[in-house]
């Protein structure tokens, strides 16, 4: 049984993704980022940077108990622990890896300062918007580029899909018209129809 530290966040829908995937046994715990849960000393215990997600694998390395924050090292020990979605030899890890990169890096921050500074921020400052506009549109067309060809970012589907898809879905909110990177646009739907991806952002508490 793995514990699920989670709001529904596209950070929290990575994981719900990646466990109904694999079909691992989870249990979700609720942390409510508007309430300021992810304060609490006892999430803290777990995720030190008071960030969803996080979890604890009651069945860790030795039949142990073990916790992981950060979504991108999440996913990654999941790939492990069940040898699904995260290739064993080195060429095709380091493919995905950097596309998990990508995302952690460049991708996911991005486009949250957009969300923030087109949909949150009580102040609209025309500088802000136009730089994340600028350059989530500029990671929409790396992504489009890299998707000719082929239909998922590192050959096969992988826990850097995972990673990347939730991301994608609030489009809307990021000044984002999907007609411009059809790859993408593409890409969304193709994952979208996918069953457990389906079940795991039915999962909503935010």
């Amino acid at each position: 049984m793995i514990d699920l530290y989670y709001w529904g966040t596209p950070n929290g829908h990575k994981i719900t993704i990646a466990l109904e995937e694999m079909g691992l046994e989870y249990q979700i715990f609720p942390i409510n980022i508007l309430e300021n849960d992810q304060f609490q000393p006892d999430f803290l215990n777990i995720s030190p940077n008071n960030k969803i997600p996080a979890i604890v694998d009651q069945n860790g390395p030795q039949q142990k108990p073990i916790s992981v924050f950060e979504s991108g090292a999440i996913l990654q020990y999941l790939g492990r622990k069940t040898g699904l979605f995260y290739p064993t030899d080195e060429q095709s890890r380091v493919e995905v890896e950097q596309w998990l990169m990508w995302q952690m890096g460049g991708l996911g921050p991005m486009l949250g300062q957009n969300h923030h500074f087109n949909k949150f921020a009580k102040e609209k400052i025309p500088y802000a918007i136009q730089r994340y506009v600028t350059e989530t549109k500029r990671l929409y067309g790396v992504l489009d580029k890299q998707l000719v060809g082929q239909n998922y970012v590192a050959g096969d589907y992988s826990i850097a899909d995972m990673a990347i898809v939730p991301w994608l879905l609030r489009y809307e909110w990021q000044s984002i018209d999907l007609d411009e990177f059809p790859n993408v646009k593409a890409y969304i739907e193709r994952i979208q129809a996918r069953p457990a991806v389906q079940k795991a952002l039915s999962i909503q508490l935010a």
